[in-house]
């Protein structure tokens, strides 16, 4: 008993180890992935319209589509043909962010945040989240042995999202 609260009271090691060593195709994911997950949270967040919006959120598409591309050369689960579900998010990512900038450009303002919150929060968090499970490269670069930590992160994204979803269908029964 006390082994194990020794565990939960110590901090995980980090290592990039397992990212330095894995295919040239994970690379370059988790290269566009994570400046994506960073700027994309920044574009949220911050003011919509302005010039460095639009710049931002062009650099933001940019690494969404290089993302997505590159999970086609992933090909940890293979469950068809070496696909996964995993990458039904890619092609929704793909087509999401062509719709955006379609939108954007038709100034359908609505539509264009409604796809860009569904790309961040289902492409990026949601798919994120999974990469953090016992097996997955991720879950060693962040938590090298660390049994329980894991599905604890998994836990709070998952809340996180719950949350940030409850309040966006509460302001919108308040619109309506």
């Amino acid at each position: 008993m006390a082994e194990r609260l020794g565990k939960l009271n110590r901090m995980p090691t980090m290592t990039f180890e397992p990212l330095l060593h894995a295919p040239i195709a994970i690379q370059i994911h988790v290269a566009a992935v994570v400046p994506a997950a960073v700027l994309g949270a920044y574009l949220l967040l911050r003011p919509k319209g302005t010039p460095i919006h639009r710049l931002l959120g062009k650099i933001w598409l940019c690494l969404m589509v290089i993302t997505a591309l590159s999970s086609f050369f992933i090909h940890k689960i293979n469950m068809f043909y070496g696909f996964s579900p995993i990458h039904l998010i890619s092609i929704y990512v793909l087509f999401g962010c062509w719709g955006a900038i379609a939108n954007a450009r038709r100034h359908n303002i609505e539509a264009h945040k409604r796809i860009i919150r569904g790309l961040y929060f289902g492409g990026i968090v949601g798919a994120g989240a999974f990469t953090f499970l016992p097996g997955r490269i991720m879950n060693e670069v962040a938590f090298e042995g660390d049994e329980i930590a894991p599905f604890l992160v998994v836990a709070g994204i998952g809340i996180a999202v719950l949350w940030m979803l409850s309040k966006e269908m509460w302001a919108r029964r308040r619109l309506s």
